[in-house]
């Protein structure tokens, strides 16, 4: 039996080849085969998400409600010391010094990616803006986030922290941050399908172990990530619920 393992499309194009490392690890640890499976947009994931042919998935915070509830998905862990946090941000040469700043009207560039694009949202709320007041733009990535306002097709860009910090000092040095969030218990999941459950403990053992060895270490390295946390049945509840309410 082959399983299929997935990463939200939000993650980092730089982390590309980690992912497949991690792969090949997993199936060594595991004994078992995997396929990384990887999709350009949340549309075309989500579409197979709901056919039943992912079984191990890297989620965005946004979409764990719906794995967990309509899927039967379990989270396994967390990455070590990082969470989804959003910024905004202009042109350096942008007028606007703050959010209050920003008028009706303005041009938002943004990623299809629902939790940042969620708290990019409730950030402008100072502003007194929502979608009806501004022009949202969609980019296939965050590079092209910033293409847009470095190009003054957008005046405003919404950002995952990590993705920003991601691009190259001479781009973001193009740029200006007007805010952050600091919500810091919204992050990024791995979660098993129901078919995979009967392998959960021996994978979350495996995964919590690996920063305790030379091999480990180093496909961790190569994923940007410092080791696992696991992921309490109530701490994924609680992360659930706190998108359900920012939602509303």
């Amino acid at each position: 039996m082959s399983y299929v393992l997935s990463v939200s499309p939000d993650f980092s194009p730089d982390h590309l080849s980690g992912w497949f490392i991690f792969n090949t690890w997993l199936q060594r640890r595991l004994e078992e085969k995997f396929h990384l499976e990887l999709y350009d947009d949340f549309e075309s994931q989500r579409g197979d998400i709901q056919s039943d042919k992912i079984d191990l998935i890297y989620a965005n915070p946004y979409d764990a409600a719906m794995l967990v509830r309509d899927k039967g998905f379990k989270a396994l862990a967390r990455p070590s010391g990082l969470s989804d946090e959003a910024i905004i941000v202009v042109p350096e040469s942008s007028p606007y010094q703050s959010i209050e700043e920003l008028k009706p009207g303005v041009r938002v560039a943004c990623t299809q990616d629902p939790d940042v694009n969620m708290m990019g949202m409730i950030m402008i709320e100072p502003a007194d803006l929502d979608r009806s007041t501004i022009e949202q733009q969609s980019a296939g990535s965050y590079v092209l986030v910033a293409k847009a306002l470095l190009n003054g097709q957008a005046d405003v860009g919404f950002f995952l922290k990590d993705a920003f910090d991601d691009l190259s000092g001479l781009i973001r040095n193009q740029m200006r941050v007007l805010v952050e969030s600091q919500i810091d218990v919204v992050h990024h999941t791995l979660m098993a399908g129901p078919k995979l459950q009967a392998l959960a403990p021996k994978l979350l053992d495996e995964l919590v172990a690996m920063d305790q060895d030379d091999k480990g270490r180093s496909v961790l390295e190569a994923m940007s990530i410092k080791g696992w946390d696991a992921m309490a049945s109530e701490d994924t509840e609680f992360m659930i619920d706190l998108i359900d309410t920012l939602i509303d």
